[in-house]
């Protein structure tokens, strides 16, 4: 076993998109993984691939986070005797639909996974984290965090929670040695699902646009550098200041007929950001 005495970060969401470019920055920095995702989504062969590359140790554990035990399952797992020095909250879901057609379920499903599993799973590792000289939370909240949308009620919703969140933990662990950090990706090709929204979207889906490979060592870096608050990219620096500055009254029409475009082409996503 490679670097057992090392410690670890544990990264939700780690299959795909930025979550597995995450996993893949903290091994080429040395740093041990502990992987979350969803069953059946390779796992086994991406701890491999890392370890192969890097002179890391990566382990990982299958969930839903709609389930109500799943956060405590992930928690104790990854303290039992793992070393986890960093959280990285980055699991997440959503879609596009007209909220009075989205059932029950669908509304559940995102306020489990973006809301209870992000708040839940921080309040079960911090005792872990405090066991270290230095600890670090990067929560992935959303350019979305910043505006509503319609026809997105509930995604921007959870994803301004996030945010919310990761600030007043940030103001409450001053002076501690875990450091809290949240970041705001604009939009991301992770997959095509996610390809074809932004497609759909026309120039709206593509303003702050970055690979997520780049967001990653963003992510990382900035998180490193205790930046509590991550903008990656120039261009969501101006959509931040717009969407802060902007009166509902006139970018939520503008925003909500850009995301219409989006509604009967495709289904919700598994995992986005």
């Amino acid at each position: 076993m490679k670097n057992e005495k090392k410690a670890y970060a544990l990264i939700t969401g780690a299959s795909q998109g930025l979550g597995k470019a995450m996993a893949y920055e903290l091994a080429s920095r040395k740093i041990n993984v502990l992987l979350v995702s969803l069953p059946g989504e390779g796992m086994s062969g991406i701890c491999q691939d890392l370890m192969q590359k890097f002179p890391i140790d990566a382990r990982y554990f299958e969930t839903d986070f709609s389930h109500y035990e799943s956060v405590y399952d992930v928690a104790s797992w990854a303290c039992s005797g793992k070393g986890v020095f960093m959280l990285i909250n980055n699991a997440g879901i959503g879609g596009t639909k007209a909220f009075e057609t989205a059932t029950p379920a669908y509304v559940d499903n995102i306020i489990q996974v973006n809301i209870r599993a992000v708040s839940m799973l921080t309040r079960l590792l911090l005792p872990e984290l405090h066991q270290h000289p230095f600890a670090y939370i990067l929560n992935v909240a959303s350019m979305a965090s910043f505006s509503p949308f319609a026809f997105k009620t509930v995604y921007p919703a959870s994803k301004a929670f996030v945010y919310s969140f990761s600030r007043g933990l940030h103001e409450e662990l001053k002076g501690t040695n875990v450091f809290v950090s949240v970041i705001h990706p604009g939009p991301v090709k992770t997959n095509k699902e996610v390809t074809a929204r932004i497609e759909k979207q026309g120039i709206f889906g593509k303003i702050g646009l970055i690979s997520v490979e780049k967001l990653a060592g963003i992510a990382i870096r900035q998180l490193l550098r205790r930046d509590s608050l991550i903008l990656p990219g120039v261009l969501n620096k101006i959509s931040w200041i717009l969407m802060t500055t902007l009166p509902n009254a006139w970018k939520l029409p503008l925003l909500s007929r850009a995301v219409r475009r989006e509604i009967n082409v495709l289904q919700p996503l598994k995992v986005t950001i």
